[in-house]
């Protein structure tokens, strides 16, 4: 691919009103929320089992196509009713193609793909083999419909988060993107498709997919990320957004940046006002740790942090000024410069106040982390299982640093 990356284009950052985002009336989170951003129908689904019904809906609706991306496809009841939906619509003509992780889905057996293969389905699995790109895993959450719906956001084909809510679900968003610019995602997809096909574990292939995948810097664009040696494009865009923004606003499962882009996370707090909703319960403890490690810093440049407690946090949501970030990636160490990613740039004033609103909302239900508190729970020994933590989130895979727990099973050890 040989078009050039283009200039993001942002408007001035607006001025900070604390009342639009205090005292926020909760939102209904069995509710989607819609907007419309030049010329694109948006709508953010929270609700796991409303997910799944909309999925199913899109998919026993398709008349030419459906191509998906997954982390994880696990062969519980959710993910067989999806596949069972796909193999209808093979059935019918409509043609279906999926590229699934081999680590993330390592536990789903490949003889569960038959029937949608032997239907004339096509399953591929990304990084099949042990070789250099072994660790770079395929995180991203996509799903076309004839190419002119999109579907994307932080959840896995699984019951845990394609169910009601509950006290172990995955609290996080599905974004349905209908407009001119889900061509560009049916774009990725056939490259990101020929390559596992073609190309799997070719590691020069895919570094140059990533870095030349160009920027339009529209409205609404996509973005993606992987182990570029310089930044990704969806690392790149996110580093200039917060190069001079006042407001940054983050719902983010696993947290635990360099120190290049925590310093910028701090400059914005200094300047204006930054706040960080991060996950108070997760399968996950290690991701748990890694972030408290960081909010000392945070706290200290004035950031607002909050550890939300219902349910285990996964979404992935930036709000930087008028610019909103929604899909795969989290902002640590893997989602910015290992893993490949799927974001949605979505720019625009009002949209951006909409979601500010409704991370606001969430505070009821979240712990408010202070300088006091945070220094009472973190005493010598837990730091260092939280410095421990952060180094093997960056390093190891999601599904490894689960089982590395490092004697953070209970998320308050010492509350």
């Amino acid at each position: 691919m040989s078009i050039k990356a283009l200039p993001l284009r942002r408007a001035a950052p607006p001025a900070y009103d604390a009342a639009m985002t205090e005292n926020c009336t909760p939102v209904d989170l069995s509710q989607s929320l819609a907007a419309d951003v030049a010329d694109h129908r948006l709508e953010l689904i929270f609700d796991g089992s409303e997910r799944l019904t909309r999925l199913l809906d899109l998919i026993n609706g398709a008349a030419r196509s459906i191509d998906i991306i997954m982390y994880i496809f696990e062969g519980d009841a959710a993910g067989v009713r999806i596949l069972d939906a796909l193999l209808v619509a093979a059935r019918r003509g409509v043609r279906v193609r999926a590229v699934l992780d081999s680590f993330g889905s390592g536990d789903t057996p490949d003889a569960l793909f038959a029937p949608l293969r032997a239907a004339g389905g096509s399953v591929t699995f990304f990084s099949r083999r042990w070789r250099s790109t072994y660790l770079i895993r395929n995180h991203q959450k996509l799903i076309l419909i004839d190419e002119e719906i999109a579907v994307t956001g932080g959840f896995n084909i699984a019951e845990d988060y394609l169910s009601a809510p509950r006290s172990d679900c995955w609290f996080d968003i599905g974004l349905v993107v209908k407009g001119p610019t889900v061509a560009r995602a049916a774009e990725w997809f056939a490259e990101i498709h020929f390559y596992t096909v073609n190309d799997d574990g070719k590691l020069l292939i895919l570094r140059r997919l990533i870095r030349e995948w160009p920027v339009d810097g529209g409205p609404v664009s996509w973005l993606v990320g992987g182990p570029t040696q310089r930044l990704s494009p969806w690392a790149r865009a996110v580093r200039t957004d917060l190069e001079n923004a006042r407001q940054l606003d983050m719902a983010m499962a696993y947290f635990s940046p360099g120190q290049g882009m925590l310093r910028r996370l701090g400059r914005v707090a200094r300047r204006g006002r930054a706040r960080f909703v991060m996950a108070g319960k997760s399968d996950n403890p290690a991701t748990i740790g890694a972030s408290r490690l960081l909010y000392g810093y945070l706290l200290r440049k004035t950031a607002e942090v909050w550890e939300y407690r219902p349910c285990r946090l996964h979404m992935k949501l930036i709000v930087i000024d008028d610019i909103v970030y929604i899909g795969s990636a989290n902002f640590d160490v893997r989602s910015l410069f290992v893993n490949i990613e799927v974001m949605v740039r979505i720019a625009d004033a009002d949209f951006a106040a909409k979601m500010r609103y409704f991370l606001a909302s969430q505070k009821p239900d979240c712990e408010i982390i202070t300088p006091t508190s945070h220094k009472a729970r973190g005493n010598w020994l837990t730091r260092i299982r939280w410095t421990l933590a952060w180094f093997v989130v960056g390093v190891v895979d999601y599904t490894v640093s689960r089982k590395l727990n490092f004697g953070l099973g209970d998320p308050d050890p010492e509350v």
